[in-house]
């Protein structure tokens, strides 16, 4: 017999998933995410006159871009400022992109009252300690697989994949499987 405390698990694309995680997917409205170790594997290279560059993967712009067609919305924040990021984040449809913001849960809530949202309608994800309030004030927490280790011990969901490397796409497919819009997602890879 199992009980509230134990836990099943359901067969994903990626892997085996706690069922209490699929059922608290089932109800997100709101995908929040950081930048920097999420979308990008962390690294930042600067060229010789102060050019930035950043990596970002295009199966987690698809899955982004999927996710707001299935009527979930999708914020980021950021505790660094780049032009970078305004360029991407807009071309994939994000409505609302915060940066230079250190302190991020305080951006959080705004987004969630501008929203109308309570905490179980959003997930989060982050990679390091800045995004661990936000990690546990959300209804679904989630770290990416390489995440410091306070952050994947205070999140709901560790991906299988690495920041950078499609672990925005896997909690997206997981938030659309939930809610059985996987298969609506059409589109290009952009």
């Amino acid at each position: 017999m199992t009980t509230n405390l134990e836990s099943t698990l359901t067969s994903t694309l990626y892997g085996q998933v706690d069922t209490r995680v699929i059922n608290t997917a089932k109800n997100i409205k709101l995908l929040v995410c950081d930048i920097d170790g999420v979308f990008s594997d962390g690294r930042i290279y600067l060229g010789n006159d102060g050019e930035e560059l950043k990596a970002f993967n295009t199966k987690d712009g698809f899955g982004i871009k999927a996710l707001g067609q299935n009527g979930v919305d999708v914020a980021v924040i950021t505790g660094r400022k780049s032009n970078i990021v305004e360029k991407r984040m807009t071309a994939l449809g994000v409505k609302f992109i915060v940066q230079g913001q250190e302190d991020k849960l305080p951006a959080l809530q705004d987004i969630a009252n501008k929203l109308q949202l309570n905490a179980e309608q959003i997930a989060y994800i982050g990679d390091d300690v800045p995004d661990l309030p936000c990690i546990q004030h959300v209804g679904l927490g989630v770290a990416v697989q390489d995440a410091h280790p306070l952050v994947r011990q205070g999140a709901d969901y560790i991906t299988f994949l690495n920041g950078g490397c499609g672990a925005v796409r896997e909690l997206t497919d997981l938030i659309m499987m939930s809610q059985d819009t996987l298969d609506n997602a059409t589109g290009a890879s952009i």
